[in-house]
Formats: structure tokens, C-alpha cells, sequence
């Protein structure tokens, strides 16, 4: 074969190829914004496929079209929710860990950190100890680290079937792509950052199995830069 003809043939292969891949990005990204506003799984397998195969090309094409990359980190969180809520559900509590980011930490939290990350001590600054509590009163081990190295050592040292975890939208679906063999829940964060992180605590119990009595007091904004009620739409 004539080097040209090679160079053609080869030629037409990536073209076809980039086709087929600019629309998989498209039919994803339709079917993860009717996820998003409907609340309509179409295709699971299509769409995990996507986002874990071609996460950063996603995000890029994402930015391309005028959206918030961040709409490829909801849709994974959103598809594996959906897709692993009926077999985390049947797991028993005390099978389960919960995985909190230490932003969530009052700025004058006095917790201490060591290999297994920080040790809350009930100081009722901020959210961590309410959600905590509630989850080690349902039989949750509860672990609330600085990063995802800190994950790669629990998941190494620590016996579980299935894991909640809160973090930003990036950080929550690398992390649950990353634990795939588990039943994993997220809750994404209101408010990224380092510090002064917001989440919906409502959220988190519910996925926990225990709801918040109306009069519960919660820690107030000028309390603690860690709480907020009302859920956030990228969309």
C-alpha cells in the first residue's frame, strides 16, 4: 500500500473517530442536563461510560458550549446516586462510613489531625458534629479528612461495603469514580473553598436515614461559615 493511501485511510479513521466521540460528548451532555432538571436517568451506562472515559475532554467541551465545567462532576455524582441509591439503602449502618472534608470546620475549630484525619471534639461550632453524631448514632464510621489521600488510606485500613461522602463536585465524583467496587452516596458542597465550605445538612441526613426534626437548632451563619439549608442548581 502507497504510503498516501495509508496517510488517507488513517486520515479518515480520525475524522470518523472524532465525530463519533464530539457526539457521545453531545448526547451525554443532553441526557445529563435531563437528569439535572428532571430528575430522569436515560442511559446510565452511556453516561458513566462518558465521564469516566473522557472526563477532561467532557469538561473542555462543557466550557466549549457555554456551561460550567462543573456540570460533568454533577452528572457523575448525580448518575452514580442514582445508580447505586437501592444497593447502599439494603447495606447495614454499621457497614457504612461517612467521609466529611474538613473544610466544613469552623475557622476556630481546636479538632486534632492525625493518620486517620481529624478527631472532632462536640464543640457545636459547626456542622460536623451534628452530622457526626447522627450518623455514628445510626452505626456509621465517620472519618473527616483534609484531602484524598487520606481516602486512599482509609479505604486501605478500614473494612466497609458502602460510603457517603460530602466534598465539592470535582472531588466527590473522582472520588466515588475511584470507589466504584462500593455502593457510594454523595452530597456535593453549596460553597467551595478551603475554608467556610456550606452544605445542605437536610441532604446529608436523608442519606443517612435520619430527618431532621423542624425545630432542631442548627449552627447559625455568623456561628459557623458551615451551614446552609437551601440546595444550589448548577443549571
Amino acid at each position: 500500500m502507497p504510503i498516501y493511501e495509508f496517510y488517507t485511510i488513517f486520515g479518515q479513521i480520525v475524522f470518523i473517530a472524532g465525530i463519533f466521540v464530539l457526539s457521545l460528548l453531545s448526547v451525554a451532555l443532553i441526557l445529563g442536563r435531563i437528569l439535572i432538571k428532571q430528575e430522569r436517568l436515560i442511559f446510565p451506562k452511556l453516561l458513566l461510560f462518558t465521564v469516566d472515559m473522557f472526563y477532561g475532554v467532557f469538561k473542555k467541551f462543557a466550557g466549549n458550549v457555554g456551561l460550567d465545567e462543573k456540570i460533568v462532576d454533577q452528572i457523575g455524582v448525580e448518575v452514580r446516586n442514582k445508580v447505586n441509591e437501592k444497593a447502599f439503602e439494603q447495606i447495614d449502618d454499621k457497614d457504612k462510613i461517612l467521609v466529611l472534608p474538613h473544610c466544613l470546620r469552623n475557622p476556630q475549630c481546636e479538632a486534632k489531625l492525625d493518620s486517620t484525619g481529624l478527631h472532632c471534639t462536640d464543640c457545636n461550632r459547626c456542622v460536623i458534629g451534628v452530622l457526626k453524631n447522627k450518623a455514628e448514632d445510626k452505626g456509621y464510621k465517620v472519618f473527616i479528612i483534609p484531602g484524598s489521600t487520606f481516602l486512599k488510606k482509609i479505604a486501605q485500613k478500614n473494612r466497609f461495603k458502602a460510603v457517603l461522602g460530602v466534598a465539592c463536585h470535582q472531588d466527590l465524583n473522582l472520588a466515588m469514580m475511584n470507589l466504584s467496587d462500593f455502593p457510594c452516596q454523595g452530597v456535593p458542597l453549596l460553597k467551595d473553598g478551603c475554608v467556610c465550605t456550606k452544605v445542605d445538612i437536610r441532604a446529608v441526613l436523608d442519606k443517612i436515614g435520619v430527618e431532621l426534626p423542624r425545630n432542631m437548632i442548627v449552627p447559625k451563619k455568623n456561628a459557623s461559615c458551615a451551614s446552609e439549608m437551601p440546595a444550589r442548581k448548577l443549571l
